[in-house]
Parts: C-alpha cells; sequence; structure tokens
C-alpha cells in the first residue's frame, strides 16, 4: 500500500513540475478566488457573533437534544459547533465553489488529459467539462448530507440502546460519545474522498452526476487505505494553510497597530498556496483514476466469484 500510494504521489508531483507555469496560472487566476472565499468565510465562521452562526448552532443542538444525544457531553458540544462552521463557511463560499473552483478543476483535469497544455487555458476546452463536474458536484452534496445523516442515526440507535440498558454513568456517556466521534470521522472521511474521486472521474470520462459516485464507490472498492493516505498529505497541508491564515492575518486583524497593506499582502500569498495545494489535490485524484484505468482492479465476490471490473468511457464492462 505504501508503495502504490508513494509511486501515485511521485507522479502527481512530476506532473505538477513538468506543467508548473500551466498549474500556477490555473491556481492564481480560477482557483485563487475561491480560496480567498473559503479562507475568509472560515474566519467569519469562528466568529460566534456572526448573523448566521449561532441561528445554525441553535438549530442543531436542538435537533441533537430531540434525537437523545446527551447535552453534557462535550464532544458533542464540539462537533455541533465544528459542523455549524462548516456549514456557514460553505453557504458564504458556495458561489465561488460552483463557479471558480470547478472551473480550475476542469483546467487540472483538461491538462491531465491533454498532456500538453496551452497557455493562457482554452475555455473553448474548458466549459465542456464544466457541465459533469457541476452535476456531480451537486450529486456529492447530497452524497456528503446522507453520510453525515447515517452517522448521526447510527448514533442515535447506540445512544438508545445504552440508554435503555441503564447505562448512564459518565464515564460510559463519555466512552460512547468518543467512539461516536471516531465513527463519525472515519463515515466523513470515506465519503469525502469518494467524492474527490468522483470529480476527477466525471472530469476524466466526460461524464457526471450519480453514475460518477457510483463509479467512484466501485473503482476505491478494496483500495480505500491507498485513497485515505493519499489524502492525507493534501489535507494536513490544507489545515496548515488555514491555521496559518489564522494566526497570520485573522489574528493580526484584532490587533491594534498593524499595517494593513502588509497583511493583505500576507493573506494574498497564503491564499495563492492554499490555491495551489488545491489544484495538487486534483492531480492526486486523477493520477489515482488514471493507476486504476491503465489497468484492471481484481475483487472477490462470495469468496468465489472473480470479475475484472474496467471502466469504459460510457458503461461498466464485467468480464468473467
Amino acid at each position: 500500500m505504501e508503495k502504490v500510494s508513494a509511486k501515485i504521489l511521485r507522479k502527481s508531483i512530476h506532473s505538477f513540475l513538468q506543467n508548473y507555469h500551466y498549474f500556477t496560472s490555473t491556481a492564481v487566476f480560477l482557483a485563487f478566488p475561491f480560496s480567498v472565499s473559503i479562507l475568509v468565510s472560515q474566519a467569519l465562521a469562528t466568529d460566534i457573533s456572526s448573523s448566521i452562526l449561532p441561528h445554525i448552532y441553535t438549530r442543531l443542538k436542538a435537533l441533537f437534544d430531540a434525537a437523545g444525544f446527551p447535552s453534557s457531553s462535550q464532544l458533542f458540544t464540539i462537533l455541533n459547533l465544528k459542523v455549524s462552521q462548516t456549514i456557514t463557511s460553505s453557504i458564504f463560499s458556495l458561489p465561488f465553489t460552483l463557479t471558480f473552483l470547478l472551473f480550475a478543476k476542469a483546467c487540472t483535469i483538461q491538462a491531465l488529459k491533454n498532456h500538453k497544455p496551452s497557455l493562457p487555458p482554452s475555455f473553448s476546452s474548458i466549459i465542456p467539462l464544466y457541465k459533469p463536474l457541476l452535476q456531480t458536484y451537486i450529486c456529492n452534496c447530497f452524497f456528503i448530507l446522507s453520510a453525515n445523516a447515517t452517522a448521526f442515526c447510527l448514533m442515535f440507535l447506540v445512544f438508545s440502546c445504552i440508554e435503555g440498558l441503564g447505562y448512564n454513568s459518565s464515564t460510559c456517556i463519555f466512552f460512547m460519545s468518543a467512539c461516536g466521534a471516531i465513527l463519525f470521522s472515519v463515515i466523513l472521511a470515506n465519503a469525502l474522498v469518494i467524492c474527490n474521486m468522483a470529480i476527477a472521474l466525471s472530469g476524466m470520462e466526460g461524464h457526471g452526476g450519480y453514475l460518477a459516485i457510483l463509479k467512484a464507490c466501485v473503482l476505491i472498492k478494496e483500495k480505500t487505505s491507498i485513497a485515505l493516505f493519499l489524502a492525507l498529505p493534501v489535507n494536513l497541508a490544507l489545515a496548515a494553510i488555514e491555521a496559518l491564515f489564522h494566526f497570520r492575518v485573522v489574528r493580526t486583524y484584532h490587533m491594534a497597530g498593524k499595517e494593513w497593506p502588509c497583511v493583505a499582502l500576507e493573506g494574498i500569498f497564503i491564499a495563492y498556496l492554499y490555491s495551489i495545494f488545491i489544484i495538487l489535490d486534483t492531480i492526486v485524484s486523477c493520477m489515482f483514476y488514471k493507476s486504476f484505468k491503465s489497468g484492471s482492479s481484481w475483487i472477490h465476490l462470495e469468496d468465489k466469484l472473480l470479475l475484472r471490473i474496467e471502466f469504459p468511457e460510457d458503461s461498466f464492462e464485467e468480464l468473467p
């Protein structure tokens, strides 16, 4: 697993460096507005006095209380706050996501398909990729909502069973809350990996919608550990850049006596770095798709039947 993941990462970095000028210009002119919006929206979402966050937090808290989750659990309070901040940030950055981010991904995927990208990019070749990416992204939103609902339903059933058996001690509640947080993280991580693969697959094949998500689920079946390992470095880098933005820009904003031109330039540079890693994340997803597209995936069904699953442009093909 480590060898396959390292090979895909090396190919991704090689492709990025090989077309460095194209990808960096794509990140600046297309992904950059989305990066600014997501960083600023996250900074606003951390402010509890914002206009939207308290309402979302209150609604989710009422929903958790009605579902029977222990209100005394500190872990569920933190989970509620993080989910509320994520929803608030997503609402603010949604227009930039549906435009600049998808166009940036389309430019990146088009470059990987052509092997010799043109600079500046040709929008006549990018626009046909935008429609399937948009369809897949909308389906990804519903898929993420379904994954969250599934995680919360499972936690509700577990807490209901535990409460019915009479285990109401603080130690038991803390242990079950920790297990619920881990379960929620695992389900959400797998859902995000599938969504990233669906975006790359829809761009490479030109078909979007729920079928791209279904193909992505089949593609990474029994390869989930590789997909999670590939997603880990980029997501850690994005989280580090977000923390750097909060430390260098947001914190400075609340400090008196600081000159704003320097802070603004530093914020632009941080947003540029964020854009670069968004492009790298797209390249890694495309290389992960190519690594299985070039060959065949062998999976065992019912311990006896062996199927070779290939991914043609229009449909699945199963051969004995």
